[in-house]
């Protein structure tokens, strides 16, 4: 472990550890199995529920979404052990409560993904009274929030970026004591429930509230960042991944959400602006060779670029 953790820091990221150690070095240091659930009191929740170890380097993360949450489960069941962590298991979903997932996911397969997904009762106590706010139905779902918790554990994240909502929470829970999180968020409800939720979870000391990219720039925070999860204004792309690419370091990742927008950018006769606005974007990041990039099926879509 700590000689894949050296390789790590000297290729700068996870991958970079992988293309060194090869694949099967890295399925012999357990890496692969994760620790997020193993047996603790359920009153190491909050910080232990969403958590595994954690890198003793330095890195940051940039996150950047929309606050809300859209789906409402009408059943969970809570971990059966008094031992398991303070986590709920989503047991089922209404059709119409199902949201956004890929076209070819049909709603049964999609209650199953979320039947075998892993979500902090906190979270789930957010998604539920954030799902009847505006904007609600442009939050990450649950199986992606822990996909996102799950990248920035791998790299050892320690500083991240928000907007506010159910995602900046999942992020929040897996940075280590010492993290930071800049919640940017212009929407006074959303800040104000983001923010009791922040304080139940006992992530407030880790929470900064921004309403911006720039200050991170103008004071000086260029290529400082692991990670960035961008989930904004569609029209808006273009400029925040802009941004993004100078805050991210060489190797970091820059996670793009909805750039599947309900199936609607592979239908050539939608031609609605944020529609358009997301098939120049996904164009523009395919001739993009500041980056590599990988277009996953996850929820809405996202294309996951790493900056070369």
């Amino acid at each position: 472990m700590q000689l894949l953790q050296r390789w790590a820091s000297c290729h700068g990221s996870f991958a970079g550890a992988v293309a060194a150690a090869g694949m099967p070095a890295l399925l012999a240091t357990g890496l692969t199995a994760s620790p997020v659930f193993r047996k603790q009191p359920a009153a190491a929740y909050p910080v232990a529920a969403f958590r595994g170890g954690c890198c003793s380097e330095k890195k940051n993360v940039l996150v950047v979404s929309s606050g809300g949450s859209r789906r409402s489960s009408s059943s969970i069941r809570a971990s059966s052990s008094d031992n398991t962590p303070a986590a709920v298991f989503i047991s089922s979903i209404n059709n119409e409560q199902i949201g956004k997932h890929p076209d070819h996911v049909t709603d049964q397969l999609y209650q199953y993904i979320l039947q075998h997904t892993r979500e902090p009762q906190i979270l789930q106590q957010l998604r539920e009274e954030t799902a009847t706010l505006p904007g609600s139905q442009m939050q990450v779902s649950p199986d992606q929030a822990q996909f996102l918790a799950m990248l920035v554990q791998i790299m050892g994240a320690e500083r991240c970026i928000e907007v506010g909502g159910y995602s900046s929470l999942a992020v929040a829970l897996v940075l280590p004591e010492w993290g930071r999180l800049v919640a940017c968020e212009r929407d006074e409800r959303c800040l104000d429930v983001a923010g009791k939720y922040y304080e139940r979870a006992g992530v407030t000391h880790k929470v900064d509230v921004r309403h911006g990219l720039e200050y991170l720039l103008d004071n000086g925070e260029g290529g400082s960042y692991d990670f960035a999860f961008l989930d904004a204004d569609k029209r808006m792309y273009h400029q925040y991944y802009e941004m993004l690419l100078q805050l991210v370091r060489c190797n970091g990742l820059v996670v793009v959400d909805n750039i599947l927008w309900y199936g609607r950018t592979a239908n050539p006769l939608v031609a609605e602006k944020r529609t358009q606005s997301l098939l120049d974007f996904n164009q523009f990041l395919l001739s993009d060779e500041r980056v590599c990039i990988s277009m996953v099926p996850i929820g809405d879509g996202m294309t996951l670029c790493r900056k070369q």
